[in-house]
């Protein structure tokens, strides 16, 4: 299966998104287990300014010093969790998505050991858990919410997940990656049926 993912994801072509605007990078961080495959995902700290308490992918705001977006999703998942760069196999890149703050997110898919060892920038972060991505398939959602962007509505799937509401940007970013890997068949331009 893992092989089958792996295709999959390189053979994807990302949606182009021509904006002049600042740019991050987040990881996907996919790693293959006995049970199945994880994504690994954090807890933003209660404290922070922004998006404080709130479930995402490892990731940040693209430095000067990085020489591209893969390098700014490695080292800011590195600086979060503690990931070193060099234990992550990147598989491929995903299309870029507009935060609400006017960033431009563009994911990458990494292949990540299972036992590597983790630990959460305390500054930035209140905890790191793992989500089977048997449970996304699954599509067991609290919610779907919708939004507007550029006059087109949006259903985006919210999970709950072990007590963590896996919603907005993270969530829209796991329905293609779902939908390409997996072969999910999640719509995010109709409401789904119930």
């Amino acid at each position: 299966m893992l092989d089958t993912v792996c295709t999959r994801l390189q053979q994807h072509q990302p949606r182009p998104l021509h904006a002049d605007m600042p740019e991050a990078a987040v990881l996907i961080p996919l790693t293959d287990t006995a049970r199945g495959f994880d994504i690994i995902l954090t807890q933003r700290a209660a404290h922070l300014n922004t998006h404080s308490g709130q479930v995402a992918l490892p990731g940040g705001k693209r430095d000067d010093t990085d020489a591209s977006l893969a390098e700014t999703a490695l080292r800011e998942t590195e600086e979060e969790i503690g990931l070193d760069r060099h234990h992550v196999s990147l598989i491929s890149e995903m299309s870029p998505v507009v935060s609400r703050h006017g960033i431009k997110v563009t994911p990458f898919t990494g292949l990540v050991p299972e036992g590597v060892s983790l630990c959460a920038n305390e500054d930035e972060l209140d905890s790191i858990f793992r989500v089977p991505v048997d449970f996304l398939l699954e599509d067991r959602r609290l919610r779907t919410d919708q939004i507007s962007f550029k006059g087109r509505s949006y259903h985006i799937p919210a999970w709950q997940y072990d007590g963590y509401t896996i919603w907005g940007l993270t969530a829209m970013i796991l329905v293609e990656f779902l939908n390409v890997a997996f072969d999910a068949g999640m719509q995010l331009k109709a409401e789904p049926q119930t």
